[in-house]
């Protein structure tokens, strides 16, 4: 596995592996790799000639100093992890390398998605991942580059991004991975105890509990019921749950004609913040 810093080591690998007619997959990620990760590497290794993973915390899009601060940060293992996975590029790009002095976060406009759940309770954070995700595609120059549903909001909003900045290259969403207690996998979990961990549990059981009801009761009902059962947990604080439209991300107000209707929900659990979503039908 080649590993570099360098995007002009990067881009020059994958200028050859293109002569060479080969394919490439792209997995951009901020390290701390777990299978959710690594189900990615899977995906875009059976899917193209040569996969590449970037790791690199993006500081610009963080509108929290602290959290980025504790971050996460196992570039040794992650290495590992790749290796073991069959990787053929690790990119670890200093923020010198991808910024310059004083660089900011471009801003972007997404047809109204960067407004709604993340983007209305951290602002700035998708001008952050816009102009890193850029950044890296004009880099790697995948055919494929490959994003969980987790953050179903950005996947949507790097879609849009890709449509904006006319690139060619196809974003491929994958299914969100799960711990056995059905707790979205998530680097941020890893801040977690062992007792948070299982109780966090919890935002997931929310989650089925409003796909199973969601054509019995009413809209009002089940963020009522959603509401309530995260408030009567102190340790939990909901910051939002919400049923939208999962193309558009708007709120729905009628199921009649909410098209793919999806579940959102964004809670701190002992101050770390965790996001998961549904499909609701």
């Amino acid at each position: 596995m080649l590993v570099t810093t360098s995007k002009d080591e990067l881009s020059a690998y994958i200028r050859i592996q293109k002569k060479l007619g080969k394919s490439v997959g792209f997995v951009p990620t901020m390290g701390a790799l777990h299978d959710g990760h690594m189900s990615l590497v899977r995906q875009a290794k059976a899917e193209n000639d040569i996969v590449v993973c970037s790791i690199f915390v993006n500081p610009t899009q963080f509108n929290n100093p602290e959290d980025l601060e504790k971050y996460p940060r196992k570039t040794e293992k992650d290495l590992e992890l790749l290796e073991l996975h069959q990787c053929d590029v690790a990119f670890t790009p200093s923020n010198h390398e991808m910024y310059t002095l004083g660089e900011t976060a471009q801003q972007y406009h997404y047809d109204g998605l960067e407004n709604k759940m993340e983007g209305k309770f951290r602002p700035g954070h998708f001008d952050g991942v816009g102009t890193i995700v850029n950044k890296l595609l004009r880099i790697v120059q995948p055919d494929k580059a490959y994003f969980g549903e987790k953050d179903y909001q950005q996947l949507l909003i790097i879609k849009k991004l890709v449509e904006i900045e006319q690139l060619d290259v196809e974003i491929v969403g994958c299914a969100i991975q799960r711990e056995s207690s059905g707790l979205a996998m998530s680097s941020r979990n890893e801040r977690l105890s062992k007792t948070e961990r299982e109780n966090a549990a919890f935002i997931y059981q929310q989650l089925q509990w409003a796909r199973e009801n969601y054509l019995d009761l009413s809209l009002e009902e089940i963020h009522e019921t959603v509401n309530r059962n995260f408030t009567s947990l102190p340790e939990f604080d909901l910051e939002y749950f919400a049923m939208v439209d999962g193309n558009t991300l708007e709120e729905i107000k009628d199921k009649s004609s909410a098209k793919a209707p999806r579940a959102f929900v964004s809670v701190h659990l002992s101050k770390v913040r965790l996001i998961d979503n549904i499909a609701l039908n």
